[in-house]
């Protein structure tokens, strides 16, 4: 088994969880022990697109973490937490609601490249310490900027429901404890669109960002900017690289398909998580020399004009990762297939 199982990962699972159950259903389908890995950490209470690596796939995985993500986020105005979601507590409050007219106004101020602070609540460390674990223990945590980019940032109106969070906190809730704390709602598309100057509870954006870019940040920043504060209410991941929600299959399939033993009919291939890249196509003693590490010389006319990083395939079979310069191609990673 090698290749990307993509989870569309529910509320209130981590990103580990979900590994868990994917090396679970491997046993239970009777395809041994595998490596196993995630590409791109998803919080427990963001659902959406999470990729899976299986086997020889894992090797893809840092290239995962450094692509793009699109999301569709809802920021409830009025309150901003400690987390900057809805298991924080309260730290502060206004009575300030923004029009849809001024919020459309704001968001090319957030496009383009960007400096944010991160979250105290992240797994960023500091002096060698998660930033979360000194947060949750009352330390005063205080984060660099970093620059980001935000590619795209488009609004929707978010529909009913008010702020998500109205019960004052408390601060984060114990893992075992969370399954009864505030959940976040997703936005619905039913009632009428705000009208002209209503001053807004909620708003619904879909971002498109670069690595490292935090949507919580990006939430708190942008209700700042409109003269109020606010925190995220609903997260949901929609692509992840070259995945999607189109690739995506529930727990619940992935379930069933470990009991009936046909795991492969959901497992895309390794190639699946390099759509971008061109494949290079090799013979016999091609693929021998990329094997044994040797820099290949004589490559085809067309992958030396492109030039950068190619697949390289002996007929179906993934043999590497290479790079492509000067009409010779070095091994950045070997697949051992």
């Amino acid at each position: 088994m090698h290749g990307w199982i993509i989870l569309d990962k529910p509320l209130r699972l981590g990103s580990t969880q979900a590994v868990s159950a994917v090396k679970r259903a491997l046993r239970q389908g009777g395809y041994g022990k595998a490596k196993v890995g995630h590409g791109g950490t998803l919080d427990p209470l963001a659902t959406g697109v999470l990729p899976v690596a299986i086997g020889e796939a894992t090797k893809l995985a840092g290239r995962m973490l450094d692509s793009d993500k699109i999301y569709e986020f809802t920021i409830g105005f009025g309150t901003q937490t400690s987390t900057l979601d809805a298991e924080g507590e309260v730290v502060a409050s206004s009575d300030a609601r923004p029009t849809l007219a001024a919020i459309e106004a704001i968001l090319p101020r957030f496009t383009g490249p960007i400096e944010q602070v991160p979250p105290a609540y992240s797994a960023l460390k500091v002096d060698g310490e998660r930033a979360y674990d000194l947060a949750r223990a009352g330390e005063e945590v205080v984060l660099a900027k970093r620059a980001v980019t935000v590619l795209s940032l488009n609004s929707s109106p978010a529909r009913g429901g008010g702020p998500a969070r109205s019960d004052g906190g408390g601060g984060p809730a114990p893992s075992h404890e969370r399954e009864e704390g505030p959940l976040h709602h997703s936005p619905s598309a039913s009632g009428p669109p705000p009208r002209a100057g209503e001053e807004l509870q909620e708003i619904t954006l879909t971002a498109h960002v670069s690595k490292g870019t935090y949507i919580r940040s990006l939430a708190r920043d942008i209700a700042l900017a409109l003269g109020t504060v606010g925190h995220v209410t609903y997260l949901r991941r929609v692509k992840a690289g070259p995945f999607d929600l189109s690739h995506a299959i529930s727990l619940d399939k992935l379930a069933e398909s470990a009991k009936r033993h046909d795991l492969e009919q959901i497992l895309l291939p390794l190639r699946a998580g390099l759509d971008d890249i061109p494949a290079l196509s090799l013979d016999p003693d091609q693929a021998g020399a990329l094997r044994q590490g040797r820099v290949l010389a004589g490559i085809a006319e067309d992958a030396q004009s492109k030039g950068g990083l190619h697949f390289a395939m002996l007929g179906e079979t993934p043999v590497a990762l290479v790079e492509v310069e000067s009409g010779e191609a070095r091994v950045v990673r070997g697949f051992n297939l």
